[in-house]
C-alpha cells in the first residue's frame, strides 16, 4: 500500500509542477480524453490473425493494430490495448499509421499528411496472395489533395509479421517525400497502475538508429522475455527517431510519450531540427509520376533481452558489438566486431579523421574485427557499407583520455563553479554551486530553489561530483577548497550541526521568503510564484532521505583521503569524518523514515561506509548500522518489485536494493532487480543509448530545457551500472552484463565538455541532440563512475580476449593490459574470478598467464601524498580450476600494504592451485 500511495503522490507532484500550483493541478489529465469522440470504428469489430510467434488483432474499420500478443503468452500485449477505447479519437496514433511530409515539384513548403489526423473507414483491398493477411487503401483517412495513393499491407513472410506501405505518385509532377515516419505505438503507459501491474504489463522501447541496420527493441519492465524486435523490411532505413508530441495522450512522469521510426527526415531537418546535429544525414526520396515505392518493418520475437542479437543474426540482420562500447577515450584502443553475411565494401568516418580503423584477426570467421581509436574530441559517425548496398551507421563519442578528463572536471568545479560570497544571505560562501554553461554563469537563484540551494540531486550534484573526483584523482589544491566546504558550509549550513535535528540534511539552503530578506535579494527575472519556490520552513525540512547519500558520500570521501594518504586532509582527522558518515546515515533512517523504505540513489555509499566501520573495528556502530539497514532489506524482500520512490516508477532505487539484497542473501530479490534493470538499460550501437538507463522527467527538476524527454546518460546510467557490473563479477562469462554495465559507467562521463563542465544529461529529441545547459543533478552520475570505473579482462569464445578500460596485448601465454580508466584502482580478471582493488596507489599494468593462471601487477610510482599502496584481493566468482590468490603477507584493515618507490613496482601474486 505504501508504494501504491506513493504512485498517486508522484502523479500529483508532477501535475503540480507543470500547472504552476493552480487549483486544477490535481485533476487527472486522462479525464479529458473521455470526452473526445471515438472515431477509430471500434464498434465494427476486430480481425485476428496468428502470425508465427505473434498474434495480431486489427480494428476492422481502420485496420490499425488493436493488439499484438506473443503466442507463448497471449495475456501479455505489446500495445496499449487496455487504453484502446480511450485512445480511439482523431490525432491519436496507432500502430499501422503513417506520417508524411510531401512537396510537389515547384513548391517550396512541405505539407504534412497523417492517417491519424481524421479517421474514416479505410477501403479494404482484396489481394489474391496467401501471404497477405489484410490490406487497405488509406485514401479515406488522409487529407484530400494528397498527391500519393497510400496502401497498407499486413503480410506473413517467412513466418514473420510484416507491416508494409506502398506509395504511388498519382500526380503529373515529381513528388518529394521529405519525411516518412512509422509510429511505433507500444504499451509504455504506466499511469494508474501499481508497480506489480506495470512490471507485468508494460514495456519500454529503445532504438538503434543505424539506417539499414537499425532496429527497435521492445522490452518488458520485468526484464523477462519474450522481447519484440522491429527491423527494416526492404529498403526502410532507421534514419531518425522522433517523439510524437502532437499525440494528445497525456505525457508525464508515468508516460514519456510515443515515437516514430523515421525513414526520411529532410523536411524536419530543414525546419524544426535545423539547429541540431542529427544521428544520420537527413534524406528525402522523389517519386516520379506513376512510380511506386515501398517501406516496411518486420516484427521478430526474441526469447529474452539477451537473445536480441542472436535473433537478429538468425534473421540475417547486421549486428555490431563495440568493446568497450561507443564512448572512446583517446587513450583507448577499442575493438569493433561486425556480424553480417556480406563483405564490407567501405568504411566512412565523419568528421574525417575523428576515428581510425584497422582490420584485425577474428577468432570466429563469422565476425569481422577492427581496432578503432578516437582522435578528435566530440561526436563521430562511422558508416559501414556492405557489398549488397546495405548501409549501417554507428555513432561514437570521442572523449579525452580519462585522466585528462578528470583533471578538467575537477578544475572546472573548483574554479568556474566555486562560489565565494561572504555576504551571501543563504550562507553558501565557499561552495561548489550549480552552473549554467550556456550563459557561463553560476546559478545563485532559480525558481526550483534546490538548484541554487546546494541540496537535492539538482543542487548537491556539483559539489558531490567534486568530492567524488578527489576519491579517484586527488588534487591537493582542490582538496584544500573542498575540506573547507565540507567543514564550514556543508556542516552547519546544508546539514544541521546541533540541536534535535543534528545531522539532518535540509532540502535546500536557498529559499523564497521575501519578508525575511532585504529588498533586492530576489531577482525579478526569476519566477518564484511556483510550488518549487519553497519557503524557509519547507526548505529546512529534513524528511527527504534522498538528500542524505550526497552528504554521507562527502564525509566518506574525506575519511578515505585522510586515512589512506598522507597530508591531503589537514583540518580534521579521519575518525571525525568516518563518524560523520556514520551519523549522517543514521540520521537519514531516523529523521527521514518515510522514504527510507525505498532504495536510495548512491545507496552504495552506505555499503562502503559499513565496510570501513568493520575494517576499523568500530564494531558497535557497525552493528547498529547493519541492523538498521537490514530492516529495510527485510521489507524489500517482502515485495514483488521493491523499486518504489517518490515517483510512480523509478530507475534509481534498484542500485541499493540490489546491493543489500545480495549482501543479506536475498538472492531472488537481487535477480529480480537485475532483470528489471536490463529491461530499461539497453546495449545498442550508439553511444547515447548504450547503457543509458531510462529516465525521462528529471529535466523538469534539474535541467535548463525543462520537458518530458528520454534523457541520454542521466545519472541513471552511472548508478545502475553499479549493480550490473557487480552481477557480472559473479557471472564472469556473461559478456552481455559487462557490455551493459560498462556502457553505463562510460556513459556517465560521456557528456562532460572539453573544458570539464558536467551537464545534467543529453537531450535525445532530434530537434536538440545536445547536452543540457545546467549542471543540475549530474553529481550522482559521476558518483557511479567514481565508485565503479574499473578494468575488465575477459575471454569470449566468439570475440577472443577483450579489455574494457585498458589496452590489451597478447604475448604467447601472457595477457598484458595497460590500465587506461580514470581511477586505475580496480581490475577484474574474469578467467580467475579475481577482483583487485586499491585504496591507495594506482595500477599501471596487469598481466595474466592463460596457461598457469599467474597474475602480476605493475603499480605506478609513489607521489608526495601516497607512499604506499593498499591492495585488496578478492574472488567474487568460483571459476573452476582458477585457484586462489594472495600476497603471503599480513593484512592491515583487510588490505596488503605495499611500499611504493620513485619508479613502478612489480608485484607477483601468490597463486594457490
Amino acid at each position: 500500500m505504501r508504494i501504491q500511495r506513493n504512485f498517486v503522490a508522484g502523479v500529483i507532484l508532477f501535475v503540480c509542477f507543470i500547472s504552476g500550483g493552480q487549483a486544477a493541478m490535481a485533476q487527472d489529465p486522462w479525464k479529458a480524453l473521455e470526452t473526445r469522440p471515438s472515431t477509430l470504428g471500434l464498434e465494427d469489430g476486430f480481425l485476428t490473425f496468428k502470425t508465427g510467434a505473434l498474434q495480431l488483432q486489427l480494428v476492422k474499420s481502420s485496420q490499425t493494430v488493436a493488439a499484438l500478443n506473443p503466442v507463448s503468452d497471449t495475456q501479455f500485449d505489446f500495445t496499449p490495448h487496455d487504453r484502446l477505447k480511450l485512445r480511439s479519437s482523431d490525432h491519436m496514433y496507432q500502430l499501422g499509421d503513417i506520417d508524411l511530409r510531401l512537396r510537389v515539384e515547384g513548391e517550396t513548403e512541405w505539407t504534412k499528411y497523417s492517417t491519424s489526423t481524421k479517421r474514416a473507414p479505410v477501403r479494404i483491398l482484396t489481394i489474391n496472395d496467401d501471404k497477405v493477411l489484410a490490406a487497405a487503401d488509406l485514401s479515406a483517412t488522409l487529407p484530400s489533395g494528397i498527391p500519393l495513393n497510400v496502401q497498407r499491407y499486413y503480410e506473413l513472410i517467412d513466418g514473420h509479421l510484416v507491416l508494409l506501405f506502398k506509395l504511388k505518385n498519382t500526380s503529373d509532377k515529381n513528388v518529394e517525400i521529405g519525411s516518412l515516419g512509422i509510429p511505433m505505438i507500444f504499451n509504455n503507459i504506466m499511469q494508474g497502475k501499481s508497480l506489480e501491474e506495470n512490471h507485468a504489463q508494460s514495456v519500454f522501447y529503445d532504438p538503434y538508429i543505424g539506417k539499414d541496420a537499425g532496429y527497435l527493441q521492445v522490452t518488458r519492465l520485468n526484464g523477462h522475455g519474450p522481447a519484440l524486435v522491429v527491423v527494416p523490411y526492404g529498403k526502410t532505413p532507421f534514419e531518425a527517431y522522433s517523439p510524437l508530441l502532437d499525440d494528445p495522450t497525456p505525457r508525464g512522469i508515468d508516460f514519456e510519450g510515443f515515437y516514430e521510426w523515421m525513414v526520411h527526415s529532410k523536411a524536419y531537418a530543414e525546419n524544426e531540427w535545423k539547429k541540431a546535429e542529427p544521428w544520420n544525414t537527413p534524406t528525402s526520396f522523389t517519386l516520379k509520376p506513376g512510380e511506386t515505392t515501398e517501406y516496411g518493418v518486420k516484427f521478430l520475437l526474441a526469447d529474452s533481452i539477451k537473445g536480441i542479437e542472436s535473433t537478429l543474426i538468425a534473421n540475417k540482420r547486421p549486428v555490431a558489438v563495440g568493446v568497450p562500447g561507443y564512448v572512446l577515450p583517446m587513450s583507448t584502443k577499442a575493438r569493433l566486431f561486425l556480424n553480417y553475411g556480406e563483405k564490407v565494401k567501405s568504411l566512412q568516418v565523419e568528421p574525417e579523421g575523428a576515428l581510425t580503423l584497422s582490420e584485425t584477426a577474428a577468432v570466429n570467421d563469422k565476425w569481422k574485427a577492427y581496432q578503432i581509436e578516437g582522435k578528435i574530441w566530440g561526436r563521430a559517425r562511422l558508416t559501414i557499407t556492405y557489398e549488397d548496398g546495405l548501409s549501417q551507421t554507428i555513432n561514437y563519442k570521442v572523449i579525452k583520455a580519462e585522466g585528462d578528463m578528470l583533471k578538467d572536471f575537477g578544475h572546472f568545479l573548483t574554479n568556474e563553479q566555486w562560489y565565494v560570497n561572504k555576504n551571501d544571505p543563504f550562507h553558501r560562501d565557499q561552495s561548489v554551486i550549480s552552473y549554467d554553461y550556456e550563459t557561463k554563469k553560476q546559478v545563485t537563484q532559480d525558481s526550483r530553489v534546490w538548484i541554487s540551494g546546494l541540496s537535492d540531486e539538482g543542487g548537491a550534484g556539483s559539489w558531490l561530483g567534486a568530492m567524488m573526483k578527489e576519491l579517484i584523482q586527488p588534487d591537493k589544491a582542490e582538496i584544500d577548497k573542498l575540506q573547507h566546504f565540507v567543514n564550514h558550509t556543508l556542516w552547519g549550513v546544508i546539514q544541521h550541526d546541533e540541536g534535535k535535528q543534528k545531522y539532518g540534511v535540509k532540502k535546500s539552503v536557498y529559499y523564497y521568503e521575501p519578508k525575511e530578506m532585504p529588498a533586492g535579494t530576489y531577482s525579478d527575472s526569476v519566477n518564484h510564484k511556483t510550488w518549487t519556490a519553497w519557503n524557509h520552513e519547507a526548505a529546512n525540512d529534513v524528511g527527504r532521505s534522498y538528500n542524505y547519500p550526497h552528504v554521507a558520500a562527502a564525509w566518506w570521501v574525506m575519511y578515505r583521503l585522510s586515512r589512506n594518504h598522507v597530508g591531503l586532509v589537514t583540518e580534521q582527522n579521519w575518525q571525525w569524518y568516518l563518524d560523520h558518515a556514520y551519523q549522517t546515515t543514521m540520521a537519514m533512517i531516523n529523521q527521514a523514515p518515510y522514504y527510507v523504505q525505498f532504495g536510495q540513489m548512491e545507496g552504495t555509499v552506505f555499503y562502503l561506509i559499513l565496510m570501513d566501520l568493520k575494517a576499523e573495528g568500530w564494531n558497535d556502530k557497525a552493528a547498529i548500522f547493519e541492523k538498521a539497514i537490514k530492516e529495510r532489506a527485510d521489507h524489500w524482500n517482502t515485495l514483488q518489485y521493491p523499486f518504489g520512490s517518490e515517483m510512480p516508477w523509478d530507475s534509481t532505487g534498484q542500485e541499493e536494493v540490489y546491493l543489500w539484497s545480495s549482501y543479506f542473501g536475498y538472492t531472488n530479490k537481487a535477480e529480480v532487480t537485475i532483470d528489471a534493470i536490463l529491461g530499461y538499460m539497453p546495449t545498442v550501437p550508439n553511444w547515447g543509448y548504450n547503457g543509458s538507463a531510462r529516465r525521462y522527467w528529471d529535466f523538469l527538476y534539474g535541467g535548463k530545457l525543462s520537458r518530458i524527454e528520454r534523457q541520454l546518460h542521466h545519472y541513471g546510467s552511472g548508478i545502475n551500472a553499479i549493480p550490473v557490473l557487480a552481477e557480472y563479477r559473479k557471472k564472469p562469462s556473461d559478456l552481455y552484463l559487462l557490455r551493459v554495465g560498462y556502457g553505463g559507467v562510460m556513459g556517465s562521463v560521456s557528456n562532460i565538455t572539453q573544458d570539464g563542465f558536467g551537464p545534467a544529461a543529453f537531450h535525445s529529441f532530434p530537434s536538440t541532440l545536445k547536452i543540457d545547459g545546467l549542471s543540475g543533478d549530474y553529481g550522482p552520475n559521476f558518483f557511479g563512475y567514481a565508485v565503479n570505473i574499473s578494468t575488465y579482462i575477459m575471454h569470449d569464445d566468439n570475440l577472443g580476449w577483450l579489455a574494457f578500460g585498458g589496452n590489451l596485448v597478447q604475448k604467447d601465454n601472457w595477457i598484458d593490459v595497460k590500465i587506461t580508466n580514470g581511477a586505475k584502482s580496480r581490475v577484474f580478471i574474469a578467467a580467475a574470478g579475481l577482483w583487485l582493488t586499491l585504496d591507495a596507489g594506482t595500477f599501471n599494468t596487469v598481466s595474466y598467464n592463460t596457461t598457469t593462471g599467474a597474475v602480476s601487477v605493475l603499480l605506478d610510482a609513489a607521489d608526495k601524498y601516497t607512499p604506499s599502496a593498499r591492495l585488496h584481493i578478492k574472488q567474487t566468482a568460483n571459476v573452476i580450476g582458477a585457484g586462489t590468490y594472495s600476497l603471503g603477507t599480513a593484512k592491515i584493515r583487510g588490505a596488503y600494504v605495499i611500499a611504493l618507490k620513485n619508479s613502478e613496482v612489480k608485484v607477483n601474486l601468490t597463486h594457490h592451485k
